[in-house]
């Protein structure tokens, strides 16, 4: 389906106000309009037109959930340190008291977080893949 912005193009007519029709395809919309279907709904005149219409532009890909989460979890990691595949290292040694607590992220497999939740050193799976920095463009 297809919607036209139409407008009658009768001098006598006092609507000249443009109005929607809908129709299965522009040929359609053709095939009608050249057999005096498509007419105002008003005065009945057949003599209609096209009115300028702006386009139907799809959001931009930055208005996409994805993209939203994904600009939540930079924010969420803006103040935090990449420590790559040291992360588990990492977060044991502030863990236990040899290097000073600081927010943190990294690699670690499955089985190093379940390692790391057992042994009481809170960890939390980001939502979405993080490159490394030396990796962005």
């Amino acid at each position: 389906m297809i919607v036209f912005d139409l407008q009658c193009r009768e001098a006598a007519c006092a609507w000249g106000e443009t109005f929607e029709a809908w129709f299965r395809s522009s040929a359609d919309y053709e095939e009608q309009s050249a057999a005096g279907l498509v007419q105002c709904p008003v005065c009945q005149s057949a003599n209609i037109g096209k009115a300028p219409m702006a386009p139907n532009v799809p959001r931009k890909a930055a208005d996409a959930p994805l993209a939203k989460l994904a600009a939540m979890q930079t924010e969420l990691l803006k103040d935090s340190r990449w420590v790559g595949d040291q992360f588990t290292d990492t977060a044991r040694a502030m863990h236990s008291g040899e290097v000073e607590t600081s927010p943190v992220h990294g690699n670690a497999t499955l089985e190093q977080a379940k390692s790391l939740a057992e042994d009481g050193i809170p960890v939390a799976p980001l939502l979405l893949p993080v490159t490394s920095p030396n990796q962005v463009n």
